[in-house]
């Protein structure tokens, strides 16, 4: 319910987001931060994060603000990509997209891990060989463990200087992150794409459970409450990485963290935005990669519209993909 939610709340801000003629992270980022206070709920949040001090907090992050917006256009915000590293790819093709990730301008990439501990560590070392030193590799384990494995497993592969271990356990499990976080450190601790709401984000950073804050732009209740969720953020000193795999998350997470960048936190250091080159070619204003950078989007909305006919197609149950499996079926069993 809290996803649909947000769908609807998101439908909404493309649209006013066109309607004022701007794409959202320059409306957001153009808008009088009294305004944008307005714009969120701070119930149950002001024993961590009041009203007057994320009103602070953003007009602090109104100064310098055009400058960034020019460097935003001229540059892009930094990404990484998960392509190179997804489980199950042997390891000639783990080292040649990593590879490849490195020409195409990215300075981070991230390996999926927790199937089998010593594939792991065969294939973080290939991984590691592949991208040198100065490359950050996180790696993600999926919710995989409980607490002492996602100790012993993260331990084990300190060795390959992992930049992140991304949701070692359950992430519903504040504590658990936490003891995590403190035995695992130097390696950061980071989650949030599956974090249902700004509470549990408000107490996650309260108990100091995580380093990477990965906000979702269609897990919690809309833009409203990823509002709230970058102003915790900001409060508490975490950077915002966030979750973006494909499927659209690419296209809509990118205006949270230009607007962040821009007139919140002014910052991207530690800072990266998920990247899979995956189903981009329904969207009719599609992100854009240069040099391991996500290019500012220009045109009005949330780049939320997706191209007729893919909505045709694959709208379920009468779109034309679904009726013609439902007619294959039915032959089948004729």
């Amino acid at each position: 319910m809290h996803m649909a939610i947000g769908a609807v709340v998101n439908a909404a801000w493309d649209l006013a987001a066109k309607r004022a003629g701007k794409p959202l992270w320059r409306l957001l980022a153009d808008a009088a931060p009294e305004w944008l206070v307005r714009q969120i709920d701070f119930r149950y949040l002001t024993d961590a994060l009041t009203p007057d001090e994320a009103l602070t907090l953003l007009r602090r992050g109104r100064q310098g603000a055009d400058a960034r917006r020019a460097r935003l256009l001229e540059r892009g915000y930094p990404a990484y990509t998960t392509s190179a590293g997804w489980l199950g790819y042997d390891d000639d093709k783990l080292t040649r997209l990593a590879r490849r990730a490195v020409a195409d301008g990215f300075r981070q990439i991230k390996l999926k891990v927790g199937a089998d501990l010593d594939d792991d560590i065969r294939r973080c070392r290939a991984a590691r060989a592949a991208v040198g030193p100065d490359v950050r590799i996180a790696v993600d384990a999926n919710q995989r463990w409980d607490v002492d494995e996602a100790i012993r497993w993260t331990r084990a592969l300190a060795a390959f200087e992992p930049y992140w271990i991304e949701e070692p356990t359950s992430p519903d499990d504040i504590l658990g992150h936490a003891a995590v976080r403190e035995a695992v450190a130097p390696v950061k601790v980071a989650t949030g794409e599956h974090v249902q709401n700004r509470v549990v984000f408000k107490q996650f950073l309260q108990a100091g459970a995580l380093d990477v804050l990965q906000l979702d732009a269609a897990r919690v209740a809309g833009v409203n409450e990823n509002l709230a969720i970058l102003l915790l953020a900001a409060k508490f000193g975490v950077p915002v990485c966030p979750h973006a795999g494909g499927v659209g998350l690419c296209e809509l997470v990118q205006h949270l963290s230009m607007f962040d960048y821009v007139a919140l936190t002014g910052t991207t250091e530690d800072r990266v935005i998920e990247y899979v080159d995956h189903l981009h070619d329904h969207f009719l204003d599609p992100v854009v990669i240069t040099e391991g950078h996500y290019a500012a989007p220009t045109a009005p909305g949330f780049s939320a519209a997706m191209r007729p006919e893919s909505i045709a197609r694959y709208t379920y149950p009468g779109g034309t993909f679904w009726t013609a499996d439902l007619t294959s079926r039915k032959e089948q069993t004729a």
